[in-house]
This record gives C-alpha cells, structure tokens and sequence, in this order.
C-alpha cells in the first residue's frame, strides 16, 4: 500500500487531529477511506487556523474529484483549532498507482473463492420482459438502503439496461487496467452499456460473453461486499453456463409474472441449477395485479403463474423454492426506470416499494460469518507449546 502521509512537524498535534478526521472520508468509487488509501499526501496547520491538506488522485481525470475536495474540507473543519481549509490536488505517480493496486488487486474471481463472505445472486428469468432489470436495481437499492454493501454485474451484455435503470451516466474510472465501477444510490454497478458509445449494439458470440463476464469480476474493483446480484440475461444459455463455472457458490432467483406462459418457460430458467450444483432461493411474480382508483385490484396477466412456478421447481430440485413475493404492477415502477431512479427510491411508500424491501430483506437474511471457513488456526492444549 502507498507511504504513509506527512504531517506538519510544526503544529504535530493539530495536524494529527485533522489528518485523524480525514479517515472518516471514503473515495466515491473505492469505498475506502483516503488516509488508507495513500490519498493524504500531507497535512499542514498555518499559525492562523487554516488547515492544507494535499490530495492525490488517483487519476488527472477523476471524475469525482470535487467530490472528494468537498468531503475533505467538510472532514477537517470538523476539528477544534481550525479555522480554514485549503484542499491542494495532486496526481498520484506511476509508482504510487502501482503500490495502490498492489493492495486492492487480485487476477482471481473473489467472489468465488472458498473463503468468500459475499452472497451472490444470479437474477434470471425464461424470457424477456418479466421486469428481471428492474427487480434487480430496485433490490440492490434496498439492500443498500439497510446498510449492506452491495454491487451490481449487468451480465445481460446484449440486453444491458441496468446503468439507464441507475441513472448512472458516468464512465469507470480506469486506474491503468483495473476498473473503478461507478456507484449509484450505495451501489456500485459495472456494465457494458458503460463502455458502448451512442447506444450501439452488442453483437457477440459465447466465448466473448464469457470474458466478458470473468473481467467484470476480475479487473472491476468492487471491495468488500455483502452481496453481489448478477442480471442474468433471458434463459439458458452461455452467461448462465459462465456464471456457475465462476461463481460455484453462486445461487439464482427466478422472476417470471402471473401468465402460465411465462411461468412455464421460467421452470427451465430454474432447473438449471440441476446442473450447475447452485440453490434456488426463490422465485418473484412481477406484474401481479393493478390496484384501480376504487381499490379493487385488475390482474391483466392472470394469476397463479408464481405459485405454480415456486411448486414446480419445488418438485424438480427436490428441495423447497418459495414463492418470495409478488410485486403489483404500479406506473411508479416504470417511471422509475425511465427516470433512472428506482422505486424503492422515487416512491418509498407505494405497495410495489414496500414488497421489494420485503424480498429484499428475505434474501440478505443470512449473516456474513465464519462458519464452515478454514481460518488458518492450528488449536494446541492448554500448557502445549505453541
């Protein structure tokens, strides 16, 4: 990791105090304090109060640059005996870019190591138009609202939609070859709409689709996560084959909607994970019912397509797939994707929010913890040496 940063000799204890402060400000894309980092180059306290704090970026570039600026003003002020804040920018050098990736770094999937604490989720469906993107984006958003770290992979490469979802306009930061995915409402979210220009289509076959799919989860710096969703593209083909051989621990949600059509074409969305070893954590019927002005509900797709997709699943796998919830069909929700804010967002009190919060807690039930992981410790009896 970089050098540590140098602190005024002349005023050691003020200094100190306000370079102390700064560790309580996170790098927009990183999610890890700069001081850690090797973003405070160093601190200096004048005679008068006013505090210099130099700042590296990462890039000359970066995007978020006022950003941290802000945050570092508002941080120093906060301590007692400064009276200004003045913020120097610099550019970290080829050496300490190299140092700073060293220590975020890995060439292997995180995410699908043994050890992994991070709950990663495939959202699929059997076909198209089920609401799978906005499923995805809206539990994200809810699960980060509850204080979980959580990103998104837009694996449905040829379909992407999750960054118009997101609102999220901005390119990845680019440190050399890692990736710094953008964040949008806590959650950070990498995609290959990011990367196409004027909206141009994707035109690739399987293979591409798979390195596709394991540089997001190698070159994009995500950190420490609670929980990883992938938007899995309609049915079954190569990104969900790549999904299982990457991310072995991985397991999938099914979203179909009410239409018996729909429902059966999702069973084999679900069945895959005969093959691919992964659970089935439950299945969402979107689009369930229509709420009119009188209170009566419509349901313009039929009903029973989650139950009998959540029954029959049950019976494939041979082990219990609830049905996690059903999700009213509200113009919020689609005004929401248009706007790029989602509904748990924009509408928070409406009955489409509410059932996606209640999923969403469902799923990030289960707590990080140690159970079951090598921690490297060899126990000894009392009195033995070590």
């Amino acid at each position: 990791m970089p050098e540590p940063t140098a602190v005024d000799p002349a005023a050691p204890d003020l200094a100190g105090r306000v370079h102390a402060a700064l560790g309580a400000v996170q790098d927009p894309e990183l999610r890890r304090p700069i001081t850690e980092l090797g973003m405070v180059d160093a601190v200096a306290v004048a005679a008068d109060g006013t505090a210099t704090v130099r700042v590296l970026l990462t890039v000359a570039g970066c995007p978020l640059r006022n950003t941290i600026v802000e945050d570092v003003t508002a941080a120093a002020g906060t301590v007692e005996g400064v009276e200004a804040v003045r913020v120097d920018v610099g550019v970290m050098t080829p050496e300490q870019r190299a140092q700073l990736k060293e220590g975020l770094r890995t060439r292997t999937v995180p995410f699908g190591a043994p050890g992994s604490l991070t709950r990663v989720i495939g959202v699929a469906s059997g076909k198209g138009g089920v609401g799978k993107s906005s499923l995805t984006v809206n539990l994200a958003c809810a699960m980060a609202a509850d204080g979980l770290r959580v990103g998104i992979i837009d694996a449905d490469v040829l379909g992407f939609s999750v960054p118009g979802l997101m609102g999220i306009t901005q390119a990845p930061t680019r440190v050399d070859e890692m990736i710094l995915p953008p964040v949008a409402y806590g959650v950070k979210v990498i995609s290959i709409g990011m990367f196409v220009k004027d909206n141009q289509p994707v035109i690739w076959r399987g293979p591409m689709l798979h390195r596709a799919l394991e540089q997001f989860l190698t070159d994009v710096h995500f950190g420490d996560l609670d929980v990883l969703l992938l938007d899995l593209p309609p049915g079954t083909g190569d990104v969900a084959i790549s999904m299982s051989q990457l991310l072995p621990g991985s397991s999938l949600l099914v979203v179909t909607t009410p239409q018996s059509a729909a429902a059966e074409v999702a069973v084999r969305a679900g069945s895959v994970a005969t093959q691919t070893g992964q659970d089935v954590l439950g299945v969402v019927e979107n689009m369930s019912w229509l709420e009119l002005p009188d209170g009566t509900r419509m349901e313009p797709f039929g009903s029973g397509g989650g139950e009998s997709l959540a029954a029959r699943l049950s019976e494939i796998l041979g082990a219990s797939v609830p049905l996690l919830g059903r999700i009213p069909l509200e113009p919020r929700l689609r005004e929401g994707g248009d706007n790029g804010v989602p509904i748990v967002v924009s509408a928070p009190d409406s009955a489409a929010a509410a059932e996606l919060r209640a999923i969403a807690r469902t799923l990030a039930i289960r707590p990080r913890g140690l159970a079951g992981l090598p921690l490297g410790i060899t126990p000894t009896r009392p009195g033995s040496a070590p």
